[in-house]
């Protein structure tokens, strides 16, 4: 399947924002301090029912301000993407930083034969917490143009035509329409790549353990029901078996010894010993990949795995709603009183 994107094509960035003045206003000027475009990059805010200047900041860098009180991040962004006249519609969150030329090299790379979508993981804060520092371990990064199966949304290029051809995010969820999202993408032939040049980056990164087990235990609550749509992916299925695993563990360490005899607690065991093994195997892929390797940087990587495995299994039995991840942003994150939500 060949690109549809045209040479010199142009671009539209849409933006969702709730209650994030201060970051948006750092986000939007990267945005314009974009190089190597034929074009100025038309920029959509899509304002999610902000009781701070985030739309006023929109409108003053001369963003497009759309208001969408109450809806979630899904249909934020099909109604920016609805409202985008370019020929590209490149999505980015309120909390990001891009590089210049992240827009010109993420057109580059959709102009090659059969690209719909282009991205790359994000960058941890330069001066972040050693939580935010250790939770980039997280993120894999291929040192080279490569098909992979899912981008993230925070920072995504995507041809309009396809974009609207699959119909968009599913508004029906709250987490993971990424994935799903780019799952719908490679069942019609096309592909999504990875460019490591594009830099972007993540102001959001969970700052505390606190912020990041609530940040997970939001993120992971579609994802059984996102990774067993079908087709089921093989590479998907550790994502389900592992939370799975992980909560009956839990389940068995705090209610086992209550409800069932020493002898059968005992048979747990292995269950325990596979939530632990999960951990540590995730804490060392962090490990290897941080800038740093030392004793203390791993303890800090066990740390952030465990939280990250315990938030992600009560995810399966936990609904959590956006506001409780928002709720644990620090005024340094979100620019607002701590006392406004």
């Amino acid at each position: 399947m060949s690109s549809a994107v045209p040479v010199n094509p142009s671009v539209s960035v849409v933006v969702p924002v709730l209650n994030d003045a201060r970051r948006l206003e750092r986000c939007l000027s990267s945005v314009l301090r974009s190089r190597g475009l034929a074009s100025r990059p038309e920029v959509i805010v899509v304002d999610n029912g902000s009781v701070d200047d985030s739309p006023a900041v929109g409108r003053a860098i001369g963003a497009r301000v759309i208001s969408a009180p109450g809806v979630r991040v899904a249909d934020v962004r099909n109604r920016g993407a609805a409202a985008a006249t370019g020929d590209v519609v490149a999505f980015v969150d309120a909390d990001h930083e891009q590089d210049p030329s992240w827009l010109a090299l993420a057109l580059e790379t959709l102009a090659l034969p059969g690209v719909a979508a282009v991205g790359a993981a994000y960058v941890a804060p330069p001066d972040g917490t050693w939580v935010q520092r250790t939770y980039d371990g997280l993120r894999s990064r291929p040192r080279a143009l490569q098909d992979v199966p899912w981008l993230p949304t925070g920072s995504l290029a995507v041809d309009r035509n396809v974009f609207q051809a699959v119909g968009g995010f599913d508004p029906s969820l709250e987490a993971c329409e990424d994935v799903d999202f780019c799952e719908r993408l490679r069942a019609q032939g096309h592909r999504l790549v990875y460019d490591p040049r594009l830099v972007s980056v993540h102001h959001g990164d969970p700052r505390t353990l606190w912020a990041l087990f609530v940040g997970e235990l939001w993120r992971g609550r579609d994802n059984l029901r996102v990774s067993l749509r079908p087709p089921i992916r093989l590479q998907a299925l550790p994502s389900v078996v592992i939370p799975v695993l992980v909560l009956l563990s839990l389940a068995f360490a705090v209610a086992g010894p209550l409800v069932l005899p020493v002898s059968r607690t005992a048979a747990a065991a292995p269950l325990l010993l596979i939530a632990a093994g999960a951990s540590a195997l995730r804490a060392a892929r962090m490990w290897v990949r941080l800038a740093r390797r030392s004793l203390v940087t791993g303890v800090q990587a066990l740390a952030v795995a465990i939280v990250y495995e315990i938030a992600r299994a009560l995810a399966l039995v936990v609904r959590a709603p956006h506001s409780w991840r928002r709720a644990v942003a620090t005024p340094a994150e979100t620019g607002r009183p701590a006392s406004s939500g």
